[in-house]
């Protein structure tokens, strides 16, 4: 079985994610949630998502920094983290590869765009 972590603070964010990647489900896909940067880590160790989406801008700790623990320091490397974010300067985007980001997406996002890229990743047909 499949998971994917949505991480963001804001609630109608999670909300909208969630709706957009309800289909997984009945293909057996896990959705988990997280509101802050230290909840994130806590479920990346506990529940190892295979696909995160994850915000920048959070309470406790980034997304930049959520994303360079996971994949520099605990080496998690086969975890694939898209960054989503409000930000969208190449400045932003290149620190979120520098930070370990595999893709980086800006909102406002199409829901159609994010569970295409969501079945893309983890070989859903």
């Amino acid at each position: 079985m499949s998971k994917i972590l949505i991480v963001d603070d804001e609630i109608h964010i999670r909300l909208s994610l969630q709706r957009s990647l309800k289909e997984l489900t009945k293909k057996g896909v896990e959705l988990l949630f997280a509101s802050n940067g230290d909840e994130a880590l806590e479920v990346i160790k506990s529940s190892m998502p295979d696909l995160i989406f994850l915000d920048i801008m959070m309470p406790k700790k980034d997304g930049y920094e959520v994303c360079r623990i996971t994949k520099k320091e605990l080496k998690f490397n086969n975890i694939y983290i898209i960054m989503l974010s409000a930000k969208g300067q190449e400045t932003d985007k290149k620190m979120g590869i520098d930070a370990g980001a595999d893709m980086y997406v800006t909102k406002p996002y199409k829901p159609e765009e994010i569970k295409k890229i969501a079945k893309d990743v983890l070989k859903i047909v």
